[in-house]
């Protein structure tokens, strides 16, 4: 089969049609008609098909679709006299949401079909350049070889990608339309219609009403992501370090016993300590009763207590989990260095400070970010413990230890602001999207990599 140096230029589409055959020239027109005339008939049939469907589709359905995306609807549902009847009765109106969707969709499938098209082109000028270079043209029987040999990728593909087009980046694009209309608690569907408002909820968020709920709730999460972070990375690191004390009977053993912790399903642990951590729990029981308190401690109806208790039992949770990977660091690490420097005299500190904690670093940098983002996302800890609570009368759907995430799952399901809650996911991905791009190029392991 003929194939093309990688160097060497195709020719233009502009020259294909002005130089090609009549199949050719119709091929820009109508879709797999080079193919068609070419005896690739699978091919070309399925160009055909594809244009006629669409044809067919954007005609019945895809043009209103197209035309009420715009809109969003026009007829509100509502009652309505009917002089026929003496009464009123309820008109059926438009569903924004249903309207959103299809639109949506349909600009998705025009643009498969722009991509089919441009296909289209491209083995039509394959087929032009074959036939300029006297080479053979592959037969349907070669096509359906070559999907199983050389393009095998592209069969095993075709259909994960339609699952991801129709089944996360159209529920993806749904999400962000929402963060542009006015699809709130006072414009729910499908009695009420909503319509597009542009970056006016965004303007909502930072600078307007809700910017006094946003700002506080978003210093909350940096300062919980930080602080679960370092905290379960410097104590995991410790830990291991602890475990792996020469002289330590037992290291197994000790191993074993914290990594338990991570046998329990997260959610069972985080309910057994909310409920521990009650105000009419047995730690407060316990307590009043040995008579070291006068009064049951508001662990998590308080809102500073609720915040540190909160990061202390995320403590428990996730310090195995770094005591496991630092361990596998600390095993592996080269003796030849510790030996030299325990020679000129290092204590153990500064072989710690110099040696051990800065390899560690440069492995589980990587890891650290992933986990810092995960905790910026972290909804069981927070919505298990203490579901965003204490109250906070100075927020709009949220209380003092709430998270964005959490935030953003009470404009949803609570308040049915799903405008806002659009808006707070958007920002939650433009924070994380930056704050990985930013440190995964400036770490060591992505420089040496």
């Amino acid at each position: 089969m003929f194939k093309k140096n990688r160097y060497e230029q195709h020719a233009t589409f502009k020259e294909v049609f002005a130089k090609g055959d009549w199949p050719t020239k119709l091929s820009f027109l109508i879709m797999g008609a080079a193919n068609l005339a070419n005896k690739q008939w699978l091919k070309g049939c399925l160009f055909l098909v594809a244009e006629v469907g669409f044809i067919y589709w954007l005609i019945r359905n895809g043009i209103h679709a197209l035309a009420m995306l715009v809109t969003l609807g026009t007829k509100k549902q509502g009652l309505v006299y009917d002089e026929a009847l003496g009464i009123r009765v309820l008109q059926e109106g438009d569903n924004s949401m249903l309207l959103l969707l299809f639109g949506i969709a349909a600009v998705l499938v025009c643009a498969i079909i722009i991509i089919l098209y441009i296909v289209n082109l491209k083995s039509t000028r394959h087929l032009y350049e074959l036939k300029q270079a006297g080479e053979a043209i592959p037969t349907t029987k070669q096509d359906l070889a070559s999907l199983l040999n050389e393009r095998f990728h592209i069969t095993l593909m075709a259909l994960p990608l339609l699952g991801v087009l129709f089944f996360t980046i159209l529920p993806l694009l749904y999400m962000i339309s929402i963060a542009f209309t006015n699809y709130d608690h006072n414009h729910l569907p499908p009695k009420n219609l909503f319509h597009w408002v542009g970056l006016q909820n965004f303007g909502n968020v930072i600078t307007g009403d809700m910017a006094s709920t946003f700002f506080p709730v978003l210093g909350w999460t940096l300062i919980w992501a930080v602080s679960a972070t370092a905290t379960c990375f410097f104590f995991g690191i410790i830990l291991a370090l602890l475990i792996n004390t020469k002289g330590l009977k037992f290291k197994k053993g000790w191993r074993t016993i914290f990594v338990l912790t991570m046998a329990v399903p997260q959610f069972i642990s985080l309910l057994i300590v909310r409920n521990l951590l009650n105000g009419a729990g047995p730690i407060n029981a316990l307590l009043l009763k040995m008579g070291i308190i006068d009064s049951a401690i508001p662990f998590l109806t308080d809102p500073t207590m609720a915040k540190i208790s909160i990061i202390l039992v995320n403590m428990w949770i996730g310090i195995p989990a770094t005591m496991l990977v630092a361990t596998s660091v600390i095993q592996n690490l080269p003796q030849d260095q510790i030996e030299a420097a325990r020679i000129d005299g290092a204590n153990k500190f500064q072989i710690f400070r110099n040696i051990t904690f800065p390899q560690i670093l440069f492995i589980m940098t990587p890891a650290l970010i992933q986990q810092f983002i995960g905790n910026v996302n972290n909804f069981n800890v927070i919505y298990l413990l203490t579901g965003g609570g204490p109250s906070n009368s100075n927020y709009y759907g949220a209380g003092s230890t709430d998270l964005l995430v959490t935030w953003l799952y009470n404009l949803t399901v609570k308040t049915l602001d799903y405008n806002l809650a659009s808006v707070i996911g958007i920002l939650i991905f433009i924070l994380s999207a930056v704050f990985s791009l930013v440190a995964y190029t400036r770490t060591n392991s992505f420089k040496e990599a």
